[in-house]
């Protein structure tokens, strides 16, 4: 069976994943001078994930305020 539209979940795939794939972590490794080629991939040593969170925009007052003046005159 197939999942209608309207119950899709948009963001389901931006948020951030708390696991990196072994590529991924060895790319983070060697970015910090702490994995070199003869090492072995397994046992790799564990690895921040940092979560991004985006801020929300406030809305300017000063705008706000000027296009309410303007109205009321």
């Amino acid at each position: 069976m197939t999942i209608d539209k309207s119950l899709k979940v948009r963001s389901a795939l931006v948020r951030a994943r708390s696991v990196l794939s072994r590529a991924e972590r060895i790319e983070k490794l060697k970015a910090a001078d702490r994995w070199t080629e003869e090492e072995s991939p397994l046992g790799l040593a564990k690895v921040r994930v940092y979560k991004l969170q985006m801020k929300k925009k406030k809305k300017e007052k000063k705008e706000e305020e000027g296009t309410g003046k303007a109205k009321k005159k």
